[in-house]
Parts: C-alpha cells; structure tokens; sequence
C-alpha cells in the first residue's frame, strides 16, 4: 500500500473522428511525462472528439485503443484512463476505460447522457458505479455530464478519488470549475478533472479547466491551456481530514434504483 498517488492530468487538443492521429498525439505526450508517475488520466472520448457519428469509427478501433492502452500502461507502469467511442455488440458506449500496468481493466459506462447533444439517442447509457482499487486507494471514476448529478457521485463507498473526463465547452466551463470543488468538499476525497482544448468540427469551443481539488476543496493543480499537470494524492491528507472532520459519517441514507 503506498502512501502517496501520484497522477499525470493529459489536457490536450483533439482530432476529430482519427483515433490514429490522437493515438499517436498522446503516445508522444506522454513520453513527455518527466516523473515518476502512478497514474495517467486522458479526456472523455479522447481518439475522436465528442462525435454524436460512432458509425463513423471503425468497429475495430474501440480493440486498438484498448491494446494501445494496455501496451503504454506496461511500458510507463502506471494506469492509464480515459473514455472512447466502443461499439459492445450491436450498440454504442461512452465507455471509460481504467487500464493497469499488469494488464488488467475495468471499465464505466457512461451513466449520464448527454441530452443536449442528444447522446442519449445515439449511445447506451450504463448504469453501474466503478470503484477500482489501485496501489491502495478507492478510486471512483465517472465522465462529463455525470458530474452535474451529486447523488451518484455520494460516497458511500468511501473511495479516496472521484475522478471525471470530459469535453465541457467553454461556455459552461464555470459550472464545471464549481462544481469539481463541490464533489471534492461533499465527498470527503480528492477530485480530479481532466477537460480537452482547442475547437471541434463542430465549433464547440473547449478552454480546459482540468484541475485536482483536495478533501477540503484547496485547487492542486490548473491550467486553461494545453498542458500535462501533476498532482499527489496523499493518504495522510483523506485519513486526517476525515479523522477531524467526521462529515461523511452524518450523510443521509438513500437506495439509488
């Protein structure tokens, strides 16, 4: 069990609907990472962009990324996590996918759809938590719109790191800042962000924003530009913090169905 978590935030622009070229993009950036890192976080949909045309995507990419990630979290040894387009039998998932150095995976389904956008109408929306026990710690990981919906997020798993990947344009970035900060102070853990840059192909304009809150809502890490961002999540901060300040332990009892 290791004391300290150590994590790479990948804030970085995308190309839309080329999971070859961001493939290739991200490779390259993450041997950029200068530390000793445990864990790797890439934005929502992060080898083609928020694209409401999965069809456009080859069936075989959601495999190749897979393998992709598996080859780079053995070789930096350290997890690496993100979201991509994945076709799973006859339908499409926003699926997040957490992927060990030992080779092993989990993955999330998106819960919350994006209406807006009608990604409600064109991917399945998933409808269980992930909690992944990695090097000690409980992380809870969820994508995007998710984070407007507190009530999936309650910690009553007492996980250590709620984490989101995202593509939050930039004209509601202030409700994204807002509300990273309130899901780490509500749930007791550190929060972790990682939005995209730049323009889509549909002029969706995206300003970052990625950021680290800790237990107590303090910002570790920001950047509104492309950027690799660090950040450390202590264990003696998560068993202090709840030690003195006994919030969790007074959260009302509730059955999500």
């Amino acid at each position: 069990m290791k004391d300290q978590l150590k994590i790479a935030l990948i804030q970085a622009p995308l190309v839309w609907e080329n999971p070859e070229a961001n493939r290739n993009y991200f490779e390259n950036k993450l041997a950029d990472v200068n530390e000793e890192i445990d864990m790797m976080i890439l934005p929502e949909m992060f080898t083609t962009g928020f694209t409401m045309t999965p069809q456009n995507i080859h069936s075989s990419e959601g495999e190749n990324t897979l393998v992709w990630m598996k080859k780079l979290a053995q070789k930096q040894n350290a997890a690496i996590v993100g979201s991509i387009v994945y076709e799973a039998q006859e339908f499409f998932t926003n699926r997040l996918f957490f992927v060990k150095p030992d080779g092993g995976i989990d993955y999330y389904d998106k819960r919350h759809t994006f209406t807006l956008a009608g990604e409600n109408e064109v991917y399945n929306s998933g409808a269980k938590k992930l909690i992944v026990n990695f090097r000690g710690f409980k992380i809870c990981p969820m994508v995007c719109y998710d984070l407007r919906f507190p009530v999936w997020a309650r910690n009553v798993e007492k996980y250590d790191v709620l984490l989101y990947v995202a593509n939050w344009p930039k004209p509601r970035v202030g409700a994204w800042d807002a509300l990273l900060k309130a899901r780490a102070i509500e749930n007791m853990a550190y929060c972790v962000g990682v939005n995209r840059v730049g323009v889509d192909e549909k002029g969706h304009k995206y300003s970052g924003h990625s950021a680290t809150y800790d237990c107590l809502g303090e910002q570790l890490a920001y950047s509104e530009r492309e950027a690799i961002l660090y950040s450390t999540i202590e264990r003696n901060h998560i068993e202090e913090t709840r030690e003195k300040l006994k919030f969790l332990e007074d959260m009302d009892d509730f059955t999500l169905e």
